[in-house]
């Protein structure tokens, strides 16, 4: 815990820290100019690589002690393991752990798994996992395709205009659903070696299963008839443009892989896509399956130890919000470090036609993504957040890096909802009935327009003073002063949760709207005093998506103090009525938890996923967080060295 508050902040503490923080940032970052650090998810990323590896019989590539040790090691002491930080275990995450476990040798009999058994047991078993972990599960014959939904393959051929296309799905959806169209299809079961089953985790006995979807007793479950008519023509072999849209959805996974193997940026688009080449019998040696098997290296990170693998790599975003916090925290804009990651962003910038354009026919490409390989998916916060980035720093090329950002922001007002807000990775992509059809049971179908997204993009307008058109301006303040709660605080869709929606807003409104949103500024400000804990510090659980009470509480965290910092500074900018005593005691608390190297350490989850239902640890929010706060901090007490 921390030791107890200082009355004021010393200067030279401060600038002790910022100079810390800085050098260890500096010292992080690669010879290209980009920052990238581990973002870290739950075991299943890996276990279901695992059995990716066992499928194509390609093991033999993995350090197979190494990701033993990993799921071992992130067992809980009451036997599962967790989907984020102290969540006291998710059931099918344990589940796939424990697949991941006997997929490498470990006998059923072995204490960790026997203590696994419990925990899902006593839980409901594999019966009550969601889709994807059946699913998986079917692949290797633990469990029955009877009970997975179908989706049918000619889905790919609705014309554009239909009420229903592949692009009414979010873009993650859509990447990762149209391979899962043959896997599907094919229904294959792959023999393991050894040989394994998972009866033992049904805990209704696997010969008692029901192998029919549940109805839910609402409107929803005409889906659930859907689904029974669908089976039906399968048992009947009726299968009307089966081989169409087969033929459709493998064009569709060849023509999105990228040279570097990738699809999507993201393991599960990058897994299903290799599982669909397997059911359709490509080779091992395929240049596109070994381009695809690299591509998943790619994203796996190796100790003396342990070997795991992320959901996704984050290196543009690391990079954008690395040099925002320096340059907020008195780093000179032409620093060379600097120089050499704006001209890295440069060159990511994505300028081809990508699935965003299918509904947006006026825009021209211009956007960035959040990994190093993405150009079908360059999504808006990304883009606002680079935007921000360059502008803040001095490049040789300033006529480029100009043209660069005036491409990019175009993209990003073409972009716009209906609503009036702006969604991460598409237009208008909020049909949220698709969020009920049983195969969507993470409720993550769609990418609707968001609070922290839209105040993104308004903080891109007024820190860069860009010209903006009024009344997309307007449309976009609608939006967001419709989306605060009652409390004063805005929800937050990528990360955890009010805290880092208020933040975003409130640098938003500061910007270009203090006048008007003047009494919304206070509230939110009001709000985020009220929500500090005793020991100075903010946190926010995962647990707020599913329990509105806990909105702002939770154990202080430094990512999470420094966006309270953050939206407070801003919120006093707009008003003039700064909580100075809460801002303080909120740079104490980062001060006091700083560790000799300059680095912050926190535990907990504080980047979304889905809500509800897969979280992230971006290592870095950490630490350049807690670097632009205390450097906002310091220029607003005129403590900045110079």
């Amino acid at each position: 815990m921390p030791t107890p508050l200082a009355a004021a902040i010393d200067p030279k503490q401060l600038q002790q820290a910022i100079r810390a923080s800085q050098d260890f940032l500096f010292s992080q970052q690669y010879a290209e100019g980009y920052w990238w650090a581990e973002l870290e998810s739950n075991v299943t990323m890996t276990a279901e690589v695992i059995l990716l590896h066992k499928i194509w019989g390609t093991e033999q590539r993995l350090p197979l002690a190494k990701a033993e040790q990993y799921l071992r090691n992130q067992q809980r002491d009451h036997g599962g393991w967790e989907l984020f930080y102290g969540d006291g275990g998710d059931l099918s995450t344990s589940v796939e752990a424990y697949m991941g476990l006997r997929l490498l040798g470990v006998p059923a009999t072995d204490p960790a798994l026997v203590k696994a058994r419990q925990f899902i047991l006593a839980r409901g078993g594999i019966s009550k996992t969601r889709i994807f972990t059946k699913l998986h599960l079917a692949l290797i014959g633990c469990y029955d395709w009877r009970g997975i939904p179908s989706l049918p393959p000619w889905i790919m051929l609705l014309p554009e205009g239909s009420p229903f296309t592949i692009y009414e799905m979010s873009s993650w959806a859509r990447s990762s659903t149209v391979p899962l169209l043959i896997v599907m299809d094919r229904k294959p079961v792959y023999a393991m070696d050894p040989p394994i089953t998972l009866d033992e985790l049904y805990a209704e006995g696997r010969a008692n299963v029901v192998w029919e979807l549940p109805r839910q007793g609402d409107w929803s479950d005409v889906f659930i008839g859907l689904d029974r008519v669908f089976k039906l023509f399968e048992t009947l072999n009726i299968h009307p443009l089966r081989e169409q849209g087969l033929k459709a959805a493998e064009e569709w996974v060849l023509e999105r892989q990228e040279a570097s193997g990738d699809w999507g940026g993201i393991i599960p688009a990058m897994l299903n896509s290799l599982l669909a080449l397997r059911a359709l019998d490509y080779a091992v040696d395929d240049p596109i399956v070994q381009r695809g098997m690299a591509a998943v290296d790619r994203f796996a990170i190796e100790t003396e130890t342990e070997y795991r693998v992320q959901p996704c790599v984050s290196p543009v975003w690391d990079t954008a919000l690395v040099m925002r916090a320096m340059v907020d925290s008195g780093v000179a804009p032409d620093h060379p470090a600097l120089v050499k990651a704006g001209e890295w962003l440069l060159s990511k910038q994505i300028l081809d036609y990508g699935d965003w354009h299918v509904k947006n026919k006026k825009g021209q490409p211009g956007g960035w993504a959040f990994e190093f390989e993405n150009r079908f998916y360059p999504d808006v916060d990304d883009t606002a957040v680079v935007v921000m980035a360059l502008h803040a720093v001095k490049l040789p090329a300033e006529n480029l890096k100009r043209r660069a950002i005036e491409r990019a922001v175009a993209w990003i007002a073409s972009m716009q909802c209906r609503p009036g807000g702006w969604a991460a990775f598409d237009l208008d992509n909020d049909q949220d009935w698709l969020n009920a059809i049983p195969y969507g049971d993470l409720k993550a179908m769609i990418d609707p327009n968001t609070a922290d997204v839209t105040a993104r993009v308004l903080e891109m307008v007024g820190r860069c003073q860009l010209a903006f058109d009024s009344s997309a301006l307007d449309r976009a303040l609608a939006y967001l002063r419709n989306e605060q709660e009652p409390e004063g605080c805005w929800f937050g869709r990528w990360g955890v949760n009010y805290l880092y929606g208020t933040s975003g807003v409130l640098a938003a409104l500061s910007l270009v709207a203090p006048r008007y949103d003047r009494w919304r500024i206070r509230r939110a400000a009001e709000w985020l005093v009220q929500c500090q804990n005793a020991d100075g510090g903010w946190g926010e659980t995962c647990w707020s998506y599913n329990d509105p009470s806990l909105k702002g509480k939770g154990d202080s965290t430094a990512s999470q103090t420094a966006w309270a910092i953050i939206g407070l500074l801003a919120a006093g900018d707009a008003t003039g009525d700064y909580a100075t005593e809460a801002i303080e005691k909120g740079i104490a608390y980062l001060l006091q938890t700083q560790r000799a190297d300059g680095t912050w350490h926190e535990d907990y989850f504080t980047g979304t996923g889905f809500p509800c239902h897969f979280y992230l640890k971006y290592h870095y929010y950490q630490q350049h967080f807690p670097l632009t706060a205390l450097g906002r901090y310091a220029r607003w007490r005129n403590l900045l060295a110079s």
